[in-house]
């Protein structure tokens, strides 16, 4: 399986985030794990998925998408 930041920047779009700045404050993470989620460049760990999911409503197994093969 692999992260799928598509799912991270429509929920935060829906809650008026637009950038990696903004997803930042919001769940009160560091800058650079921001930017690796909103770039998809990292994948959430487990306390940055649970504030992922108490500010946008997103459960862990919604990030991510099945590898094809």
């Amino acid at each position: 399986m692999l992260y799928d930041r598509t799912r991270l920047r429509a929920a935060a779009a829906k809650r008026g985030d637009q950038g990696f700045d903004q997803v930042r404050a919001r769940l009160g993470v560091s800058r650079a794990t921001a930017y690796r989620l909103w770039t998809g460049r990292g994948e959430p760990r487990a306390r940055t998925a649970a504030a992922i999911h108490r500010e946008y409503g997103l459960h862990a197994h919604e990030l991510v998408e099945q590898a094809t093969a």
